[in-house]
């Protein structure tokens, strides 16, 4: 094989990693509530999850095509810079995994694959209005979850304010079953898009997929990287969904299940626009949205702080773990 097959072969191989990565990472974003309530165990809340990762993932690929064709200019872009941003993204996200921070694997992608096309490129690389979209996603998806969260969640108050508790916790323990489904489809839509779009870059770099208009992603890249989220949210994270589910705010069934169904929705409607989202970020603010209609005492925002600390960081973080790895391959000689 010639050296840019194998940087190819090397790219499919990190991108499933990641993939995986990020389906044990961000297990928490569709279980943690479902988990916290004890409405499921465990085992059952990933199984399902797991399933319903990919089933999200095979979904659609408007958010794949902006990640891979949308924020960098995918001509200009080689194998080595792919697998440098790929790099740069897992190391990100196990070094936050060991930290329990449930920060986001999109900004980790998406900054590291900048980061890697500057090296290389300069800033004129960079897609503006791509990058726009894809930081109004960011920037907007957890206040309008927290907004949405606390919206839901007043409006369920006042719906059920004759019904008593124990009916309320009976039926909602049931229907949050149904809320971390759609948390977890929703999840698999968006996050498990993501790296479609970068392998589908690789494969545009390579020349097996056309850039500008005709670009699109592969049956075989679809398949690969929904079963890759869903095998790894089958694995879990138990340390993240300990932070999301038990440590941000006490949830009861009718609190979670407004969680869930709040920051699915939006990240369903962000989906289906092409908006790569931050999924950590929308179930965190619907959390915190849902917690804060009790009281503000009752979220724990030390914890919230951290977490939001970690979302800051990311950005910087990834953009110089991509921008070094990909000076570093092309110093030792990695090209394509």
């Amino acid at each position: 094989m010639d050296n840019a097959t194998v940087l190819l072969v090397l790219v499919v191989l990190l991108g499933v990693g990641f993939e995986f990565v990020n389906g044990f990472h961000d297990a928490a974003n569709a279980i943690a509530t479902v988990i916290a309530t004890r409405v499921l165990t465990p085992l059952q809340a990933i199984l399902m999850a797991g399933g319903l990762n990919l089933v999200g993932a095979l979904s659609g690929e408007a958010v794949a095509k902006t990640v891979g064709n949308g924020i960098v200019d995918a001509k200009v872009v080689t194998q080595d810079l792919v697998v440098a941003a790929l790099v740069g993204a897992i190391i990100w996200d196990l070094i936050t995994f060991v930290a329990a921070l449930p920060t986001s694997s999109s900004h980790a992608l998406i900054f590291s694959v900048i980061g890697a096309a500057v090296s290389a490129h300069g800033l004129d690389v960079i897609i503006a209005p791509g990058l726009q979209k894809t930081s109004f996603g960011i920037v907007y998806s957890p206040l309008v979850a927290f907004i949405f969260g606390y919206a839901f969640m007043l409006a369920l108050y006042w719906g059920l304010r004759n019904v008593s508790y124990r009916l309320v916790s009976r039926f909602f323990g049931r229907a949050q079953i149904l809320s971390s489904a759609y948390m977890a489809f929703s999840h698999g839509g968006n996050d498990g898009q993501k790296t479609m779009g970068v392998i589908a870059l690789a494969l545009a770099a390579y020349g097996a997929v056309p850039t500008g208009p005709g670009f699109y992603i592969p049956d075989w890249v679809k398949v690969l990287c929904a079963v890759a989220i869903g095998l790894g949210t089958a694995t879990g994270g138990w340390r993240i969904i300990k932070t999301m589910g038990m440590r941000i705010t006490a949830l009861t069934p009718v609190s979670g299940f407004a969680a869930e169904t709040s920051a699915a929705t939006v990240i369903e409607i962000a989906t289906r626009f092409g908006i790569p989202i931050s999924t950590t970020h929308a179930i965190s603010g619907a959390i915190l949205g849902v917690g804060s209609t009790r009281r503000l005492s009752a979220v724990r925002w030390g914890i919230a702080g951290r977490i939001v600390t970690a979302w800051v960081l990311t950005i910087p973080g990834c953009f110089f773990l991509g921008y070094g790895t990909a000076t570093l391959l092309r110093a030792v000689g990695v090209h394509p």
